[in-house]
C-alpha cells in the first residue's frame, strides 16, 4: 500500500517507521530539513516541502496514494489547508491529527475521511488498563459500539460460548479467539469449543453490555 504521512513530529515519525516495518511503501513529507533527513532511514522517501502549499502537493503526485495521513501537530492552519487541498486533489482516504474539538469539526468540514487524537486515545487506554486490567486492547467503533479483548473471567473457564449463551446474557458477541499458547486467532470456531485459561476472548458489543463484562472481570 502507498501511504504518505505529512508532518514527522513525534506521532508522523513513529507511524511512519511502523507502517515501513510492516512494508509498506511510505513518503515521509516535513518542511523541516532535519526532520525528513532523519525519516530517509525508515522510509521509501522522504521530501522536504511545505504541504500547506497546494501547488506543493499537485507536485508531488499525492493523488496517486492509497493514504495520507496529516500529523502537523500544532499547526492548525497547515494541517487544514494540507486536508483541504488534498481532497481537492482526489486524495479519497486522509487521516488527520486533531488537537482539539473545534480543530475537528474544522476538518470534518473540509473533508478529512478520518480524524484521530492520539494523545486523547492513549489517555483512555491507560486509563482502562489501570481500572480494568484484565481487559487488554479496547477499540470504539462508535459512541454506541466498540470492540474489546477480554482475559475470560474465571466462571467462564471449562464452559463453551453455548453453555455461556452470552448474547442472550449480556447482548455480546463473540468474534474472535485468540490462544496465546499458539499465538494464533480464530474467527471460525466451533461454539461448543470449552474456553480455557489461556484464550483471549475479541467481543463486540454496545458500551453498556461490556461493562459488565468488565465488571466480571474484576471480580
Amino acid at each position: 500500500m502507498k501511504i504518505t504521512v505529512i508532518g514527522l513530529g513525534k506521532f508522523g515519525m513513529n507511524v511512519v517507521k511502523e507502517l515501513y516495518a510492516r512494508g509498506h511503501d511510505v513518503l515521509a513529507i516535513d518542511k523541516n530539513k532535519d526532520l525528513a533527513q532523519r525519516a530517509q532511514e525508515f522510509s521509501s522517501k522522504a521530501v522536504i516541502a511545505d504541504c500547506s502549499e497546494k501547488g506543493v502537493l499537485e507536485n508531488l503526485g499525492l493523488s496517486t496514494v492509497d493514504i495520507t495521513i496529516v500529523s502537523m501537530g500544532s499547526n492548525l492552519s497547515g494541517s487544514i489547508l494540507a486536508t483541504m487541498y488534498l481532497k481537492e486533489l482526489g486524495v479519497k482516504n486522509v487521516i488527520v491529527q486533531a488537537i482539539h474539538e473545534d480543530h475537528k469539526k474544522i476538518l470534518e468540514n473540509v473533508g478529512a475521511t478520518q480524524i484521530v487524537f492520539p494523545e486523547r486515545e492513549m489517555a483512555v487506554k491507560l486509563a482502562q488498563s489501570i481500572t480494568t486490567p484484565n481487559v487488554l486492547d479496547y477499540l470504539p467503533l462508535t459512541d454506541a459500539f466498540s470492540i474489546m479483548e477480554i482475559i475470560p473471567p474465571r466462571g467462564f473457564i471449562g464452559k463453551s460460548l453455548l453453555e455461556l449463551d452470552l448474547r442472550k446474557k449480556y447482548q455480546i458477541q463473540v468474534i474472535a479467539i485468540m490462544d496465546t499458547i499458539e499465538g494464533k486467532i480464530s474467527m471460525a470456531f466451533s461454539p461448543s469449543q470449552p474456553i480455557e485459561r489461556t484464550h483471549r476472548l475479541i467481543v463486540l458489543g454496545a458500551q453498556e453490555s461490556l461493562e459488565k463484562i468488565k465488571d466480571l472481570n474484576s471480580c
